[in-house]
C-alpha cells in the first residue's frame, strides 16, 4: 500500500468529522462525544499503522503526495514524514482521544467562577478535530507554502477554544484569546514575507544562484543558493514566529495567559504539540534553508536559549496558579529544546528531538491531572489544595510520578532527552551547557514545591471529600504515563527513527561533532584501538 495517500485520509478524516459533528443533534451530547472519540481513536489506528511501515533506512520522505495546488504560483499540495516529522504525528493522534476522554464532562464548565453553566459541547469536540487536523498537516507539509497554511489555520480553533471555553470571566478570556491571536499573527505575518520572497528567488537562473523555476517545495528549496545578508533576513522572518510559537523569552508572555484561561484538557494539545511546531521549524526550516544564517545567529540563539531555561524556571517557583505554573515551567523546557537543536551535535540535536516527544506527554500528564483538580476543587490556586494524597491517594501518586517526569528523574521519559541534550551541548558550548544544568536544579525546586504545597501537608477543609480518579480518568491519564515509563527505559526505537534525520540536518549545515579531547597517558600515548 505505498501509493496509498495516508497523510492526506489522516487530514480529511478528523476534518470530516468535524463537519459530521456539527450537523448532529444538538441536544444529543452523548452522541456527539462518542462520535468525535471514536473520529479521533481511527486517526490514532491509521497513524500507527502508517508508522508501522516507515523504514527508517530508507528514504528521508516516505508517504510522499504531490499533486499541484495553485500552478501558476508553484504551490503544491505535497504531503511527506521524516522521523521527526513521524513522531510528532504519532504524539498529536495519540494525545487528542485522551483529552477528549478527560474532557467528558467538563468541556462544559472549566473551573472559574464566572463560567456559564452551559455551553456547546458539539462546538468544542469540533473544535478539536479540526485542530487535530491541522496539527498532522503543519507536521506533514512538504511544501513551505503549504506548512505556512496549516501553521495559520492552527490559530482558528484554538483561538475559540481559549476564548469560549476557557475559566474566567469572560473580559479575561477574550483577552487571552486576542493576545493569542496577534502574537501568533504577527510572527506569521513576519514568517510569510519570508515565504513569498523564496519564490522570486528560486525563479531565477542556475547560474544567478536560483532553480530555474518558482517553487515551495522543501527539498528543491536546500538547493537554493543566497546571498549571506538575504539569507540572514530569511531566517530571521522565520526564527522570529518559530521563537513566538515556541514560546522563547523574551516573546513568550502569550502562554501564561493563554494557560490560565484555557481549558486544561485543550491546553495539553496547545503546550503538548502546538508549541512544537516552534522547535520544529527551527530545526526543519531555518538550519536547512539557511545554514549558513543559522551558524551566524546561533551565539545570540543560545543565549536566548539558556535565559528562556533560567527565566522560566525561576518565574515557574514563585506562580500561585497551577495552570501557569506549568506553562512557566514549559518555557524553561523549550529553552532546553532550542539549545539542543543549535548546539549543531548528534545529540544534541537527537535529544531535542526527543524532548519535543517527551515534554508532550510528560506535561499532558500534568495539565490532565492539573484539570482533575481544578473540576474538583473548582479552582486553580495552589493555596486552595493541600493533604490531596490523603483524600485521593491515586490521584496523588499519578501526580507525582508526572511531575517527577517535569524535573527528569532517570527511569523516566524526559530524562533520556535532557542529558542528550546537556551532553550534546557541552561538547562544542561548554559555558551554556554549564548554565543550562541550573535549570535542572530549579526544576526539582518548582516540581517538589509544588507536589508538596498540593499533595502534602494537612488536609484543607474543602479537599475533605475530594473524590479520587474515577475509571473514566484513568483511562485517560493511564497510557501517558505508561509511555514515560517504557521511553524511559527504552527510548532507542524512538532515536532509531529520530537519528537519520538529524544526520541529514546537520550534514546540511555543514556541522559534525567535535572529535574527543585526548589527554594524560592517552594522549602521550596515542588512543588505544
Amino acid at each position: 500500500m505505498s501509493d496509498f495517500p495516508w497523510l492526506s485520509v489522516l487530514i480529511a478524516l478528523p476534518l470530516l468529522g468535524a463537519v459530521a459533528v456539527s450537523v448532529l443533534p444538538r441536544d444529543n451530547e452523548p452522541l456527539v462525544k462518542w462520535f468525535s472519540f471514536g473520529v479521533s481513536l481511527v486517526v490514532a489506528a491509521l497513524s500507527i499503522g502508517m508508522a508501522a511501515g516507515f523504514d527508517a533506512g530508507g528514504d528521508r520522505f516516505q508517504f510522499t503526495e504531490k499533486y499541484w495546488w495553485i500552478k501558476e504560483f508553484g504551490i503544491h499540495w505535497a504531503l511527506g514524514v521524516d522521523g521527526v516529522a513521524l513522531v510528532l504525528i504519532l504524539l498529536s493522534v495519540i494525545l487528542v482521544p485522551l483529552v477528549m476522554l478527560a474532557s467528558w464532562t467538563d468541556d462544559e464548565r472549566s473551573g472559574g467562577v464566572d463560567v456559564p453553566a452551559k455551553r456547546s459541547v458539539k462546538t468544542y469536540f469540533a473544535l478539536l478535530l479540526s485542530l487535530e487536523a491541522a496539527m498532522i498537516g503543519v507536521f506533514a507539509a512538504t511544501d513551505v507554502f503549504l506548512f505556512y497554511v496549516f501553521f495559520e489555520a492552527m490559530l482558528i480553533p484554538v483561538y475559540f477554544i481559549i476564548g469560549h471555553y476557557g475559566g474566567g470571566a469572560a473580559r479575561e478570556r477574550s483577552y487571552a484569546a486576542v493576545k493569542f491571536l496577534l502574537y501568533s499573527l504577527f510572527g506569521g505575518l513576519l514568517m510569510l514575507v519570508s515565504v513569498i520572497w523564496l519564490y522570486p528567488l528560486s525563479n531565477k537562473p542556475v547560474s544567478e544562484g536560483g532553480l530555474g523555476h518558482g517553487t515551495f517545495m522543501f527539498e528543491e528549496l536546500r538547493g537554493l543558493h543566497v546571498d549571506p545578508t538575504t539569507a540572514k533576513w530569511l531566517f530571521l522572518g522565520f526564527f522570529v514566529a518559530f521563537a513566538i510559537k515556541a514560546p522563547m523569552v523574551p516573546v513568550h508572555t502569550w502562554l501564561p495567559t493563554a494557560a490560565q484561561q484555557s481549558p486544561p484538557g485543550a491546553l495539553v494539545l496547545i503546550v503538548g504539540v502546538l508549541d512544537k511546531v516552534g522547535t520544529y521549524g527551527m530545526l526543519r526550516f531555518c538550519l536547512e534553508l539557511f545554514p549558513g544564517a543559522s551558524k551566524w545567529a546561533t551565539p545570540a540563539v543560545l543565549v536566548f536559549a539558556v535565559i528562556s531555561i533560567i527565566y522560566g524556571a525561576t518565574l515557574a517557583i514563585g506562580q500561585v496558579d497551577l495552570k501557569r505554573l506549568i506553562a512557566y515551567t514549559s518555557v524553561s523546557h523549550f529553552g532546553f529544546i532550542v539549545l539542543g537543536i543549535f548546539a549543531m551535535t548528534s545529540q544534541g540535536q537527537s535529544g531535542a528531538a526527543l524532548y519535543m516527544v517527551n515534554h508532550g506527554f510528560s506535561t499532558g500528564a500534568l495539565f490532565l491531572l492539573v484539570g482533575f483538580m481544578i473540576v474538583r476543587r473548582r479552582s486553580a490556586k495552589i493555596t486552595d489544595f493541600g493533604g490531596v494524597q490523603k483524600a485521593a491517594p491515586v490521584l496523588a501518586g499519578t501526580f507525582l510520578v508526572a511531575g517527577l517526569s517535569g524535573l527528569s528523574l532517570p527511569g523516566l521519559s524526559p530524562f533520556v532527552s535532557e542529558f542528550l541534550v546537556l551532553v550534546g551541548t557541552f561538547s562544542r558550548y561548554k559555558v551554556a551547557a554549564c548554565f543550562a544544568v541550573t535549570g535542572v536544579v530549579l526544576a526539582a525546586i518548582y516540581v517538589l514545591w509544588m507536589y508538596q504545597r498540593t499533595m502534602g501537608g494537612p488536609k484543607v477543609p474543602a479537599v475533605e471529600g475530594m473524590k479520587d480518579l474515577t475509571a473514566r480518568e484513568k483511562w485517560a491519564v493511564a497510557p501517558i504515563i505508561a509511555i514515560i515509563v517504557a521511553m524511559g527505559f527504552f527510548p532507542q526505537p524512538v532515536l532509531h527513527v529520530i537519528n537519520p534525520s538529524v544526520k541529514e540536518t546537520l550534514a546540511r549545515v555543514d556541522r559534525h561533532d567535535p572529535a574527543p579531547t585526548l589527554t594524560g597517558n592517552v594522549a602521550e600515548n596515542g588512543a588505544r584501538p
